[in-house]
């Protein structure tokens, strides 16, 4: 065991350790460490059938809960997050490096070892109502899933969520997990004053490929079931087909939409698979074990995609590529969307309604 940055982290490369239910074939160290480890047997070690990858939780206490951005290309300029890591264990997760400024792995770390933030409301509550804020939509589940299996013990997601519905804060939802379902009569009352809309991320129809690229996650026939009570819930839900991973996904596009128009969405969107930093030896480890075959042509359409490279963060081209590949993809996605209906924006949140509620010790004002 060795200390980094105030977090214990262990060697889980040990080839007897039990790893299933997990994204992450390995546990490469972050890009910021000096060294790298590796497990080596000292031969005292003795079989053990229960050594099993375990998931450990600790618990950070947040200062701030709301991050700011100037993207270009992104559609919302802040964001709230309820957890650090992700037990989903996507292996594609382009938050994955994140974990690296913690000292942890974004490779099997990041999906064992997961940081909770209880407090979360309580920072939510009191930076909104600092005076000087002014609301615009917030996003949630845009690094990592508020609704994770962990949300149904901590419940930081349905906290923060309450908040933001007492102070009719809009807020916009990208989710993997059936967990939402819990907070439908808070996300319908919201939705009913234009104040919430949710996307749900559908990978593949193919349950298998599903089960190895996000293990811990709902399988795909219960994602549309989500988008499905959603929709009946009357709260606006897209279907995102992200990410569309070349040579593996990319023949489902028109049967992802087709499957989600049925469900009941009433917008769709995509992005095409993203490589940043740890997340592309990581992925092309996994493509080598479990898809060894296709691995070469993924990673040429990959490439070609981004200049020759694993991936390319320019703005404007980060989140689809470019190319005549892309293009295609690009314009199946469209012609499929339109035919069914998808390619209509969801309606813009609104920010006119946001009011900040009387604290528990205020006094009700005299002039209204």
């Amino acid at each position: 065991m060795f200390q980094i940055r105030g977090m214990t982290s262990d060697n889980s490369t040990d080839p007897a350790m039990r790893r299933a239910g997990r994204g992450a074939i390995s546990n490469r160290v972050g890009r910021y460490e000096m060294l790298d480890r590796r497990f080596e047997s000292d031969g005292w070690d003795q079989p053990c059938e229960e050594q099993v990858l375990r998931t450990h939780v600790s618990v950070e206490r947040p200062r701030s809960m709301i991050t700011y951005n100037r993207s270009p290309d992104l559609p919302f300029d802040r964001s709230i997050n309820p957890y650090r890591g992700c037990e989903h264990g996507c292996v594609y997760c382009f938050a994955r490096p994140s974990h690296a400024y913690l000292g942890l792995s974004p490779g099997l770390d990041f999906e064992t070892r997961l940081i909770v933030r209880p407090d979360a409301a309580d920072v939510l509550e009191r930076e909104l109502r600092k005076k000087r804020y002014r609301a615009r939509p917030i996003a949630i589940g845009t690094n990592t899933d508020p609704y994770q299996p962990i949300e149904k013990k901590h419940e930081i997601m349905r906290d923060c969520l309450k908040v933001l519905r007492d102070f009719n804060h809009p807020v916009a939802i990208v989710t993997k997990g059936a967990l939402i379902e819990r907070d439908l009569d808070i996300l319908s009352d919201m939705a009913g004053r234009g104040l919430a809309r949710v996307g749900i991320s559908v990978t593949t129809l193919d349950p298998k490929l599903s089960r190895l690229l996000e293990p811990r996650a709902p399988a795909p026939d219960r994602r549309l079931a989500m988008i499905q009570r959603l929709s009946e819930a009357a709260i606006p839900v897209r279907i995102m087909t992200s990410p569309i991973i070349p040579g593996l996904t990319d023949l489902e596009i028109e049967a992802m939409l087709a499957a989600g128009a049925r469900a009941g969405a009433d917008a769709a969107s995509w992005i095409m698979l993203r490589l940043p930093l740890e997340v592309s030896p990581l992925f092309q480890e996994w493509l080598a074990t479990h898809y060894p075959d296709r691995a070469n042509r993924v990673m040429s359409h990959v490439r070609t995609m981004h200049d020759g490279k694993d991936y390319a963060a320019d703005w404007g081209r980060r989140m689809r590529g470019s190319g005549p590949y892309a293009r295609l993809i690009a314009a199946r996605f469209q012609n499929a969307a339109r035919r069914l209906g998808l390619d209509q924006s969801q309606p813009a949140l609104r920010c006119d309604l946001f009011q900040t509620p009387l604290g528990n010790n205020a006094q009700m004002s005299l002039f209204r």
